[in-house]
């Protein structure tokens, strides 16, 4: 019965994805790597050089050459459920649920490794300085130098699995388990908090120097100025770990449970497309440069939708949904792809490159860098 009730749900997802003729040569394999790495929930990276980097619930950082080549693998202790994020010098940095963060070069050596007290899986910043920010469930925010230096930490009441994200003045705003999104100015000194109903999973998307978006566990949509006074907010009821992003007109585009809802930038529902409760939307979508949004399922369908809501086409990935797709400057979808044997990462023609919008993806651009000012 339970094979009959999946057999179905893919059909219906094939039947809601079947492409128009204008779309038929997108969302087609590029090239796909078996890689045995046993999963990975967390969103890929793409450096300067379109190197594509990626962990894994193995423990494994992947770097993959643009035609699917592999450079390197490092390995970390536990699982990496941290996205990494990419410096313009090619240092990667990450953290990893055997409670370290790490920094490894462009060639796969490891630079340095800091540790914390417990797992870390919040997904770091970037400033332009060379800090390096990230929470961890010690309930710390950690600011770093660039030689991996401790310069200092700002204590909260909370785990923190949210990820922080940089200001053009530097200010770094981030959510905690202790139902408080902060801003924090470089120096660690806090320069306010906001008080929610519940935990907050989700990391910020900036909308430039106006605004910020971000959800809570109870069930709401926050938009804050920048000096934490309220905008607006709007129930959605959702609780998952999915951030929102930010449209080319200003729309807020984010999944809540099993569905995807577009949001006015004066906070009123645009339009909802329905999903499967059952397959709650984990990862956060992206906005493309034709206008497509796209967005996987944890059922693993990465889907294809216009700025009006409607479907264009799909991919299965056979259960892969919880991290970010990236795209790389050509266009390509990069995600681990549970479809192949043992799990593995596959490359998907798109036809779109990333959209220039404020913030188009989980942690604002393709590098991950959390970071206001970085569109590259």
């Amino acid at each position: 019965m339970r094979l009959a009730f999946g057999l179905i749900r893919i059909l219906a997802w094939l039947l809601w994805a079947i492409p128009a003729p204008c779309g038929a040569d997108l969302l087609t394999n590029e090239w796909s790597v078996d890689l045995r790495c046993g999963g990975s929930d967390a969103a890929p990276a793409v450096g300067p050089d379109g190197t594509i980097y990626f962990g894994t619930w193995k423990g494994n950082l992947w770097a993959f050459n643009p035609d699917g080549s592999r450079k390197w693998a490092f390995q970390a202790q536990n699982e990496i459920k941290s996205a990494p994020a990419v410096g313009l010098d090619g240092t990667v940095y990450f953290g990893s649920r055997d409670r370290k963060f790490y920094a490894v070069q462009a060639n796969g050596k490891q630079r340095w490794a800091f540790p914390t007290g417990a797992w870390v899986d919040s997904s770091p910043a970037l400033a332009h300085d060379g800090t390096v920010y990230f929470g961890s469930w010690d309930r710390n925010l950690y600011a770093l130098s660039a030689d991996g230096k401790r310069q200092w930490q700002f204590s909260t009441g909370g785990e923190i699995v949210s990820s922080p994200a940089i200001g053009a003045d530097g200010t770094i705003y981030f959510g905690s388990h202790d139902r408080k999104f902060y801003a924090l100015a470089p120096d660690g000194r806090k320069q306010w908090e906001f008080v929610t109903g519940g935990p907050i999973l989700s990391s910020p998307a900036l909308n430039r120097d106006e605004c910020l978006y971000f959800t809570s566990v109870d069930g709401c949509l926050y938009a804050l100025n920048l000096d934490g006074r309220v905008r607006w907010r709007l129930r959605t009821g959702g609780c998952t770990e999915s951030s929102p992003v930010i449209g080319a007109d200003g729309t807020v585009y984010l999944a809540v449970l099993g569905s995807f809802w577009a949001i006015s930038a004066d906070g009123k529902k645009k339009w909802v497309r329905p999903g499967d409760e059952e397959c709650p939307i984990e990862a956060s979508p992206v906005v493309l440069a034709s206008g497509s949004i796209c967005y996987v399922s944890s059922s693993g369908a990465l889907c294809y939708i216009t700025s009006e809501g409607d479907a264009q086409f799909m991919y299965f990935l056979h259960g892969y949904g919880y991290g970010s797709p990236a795209v790389g400057p050509t266009g390509a979808i990069y995600v681990p792809d549970a479809g192949l044997p043992w799990v593995g990462f596959t490359a998907l023609r798109a036809g779109a490159a990333l959209a220039r919008t404020p913030w188009p993806k989980f942690r604002g651009n393709a590098r991950n860098t959390g970071n206001a000012q970085d569109k590259d």
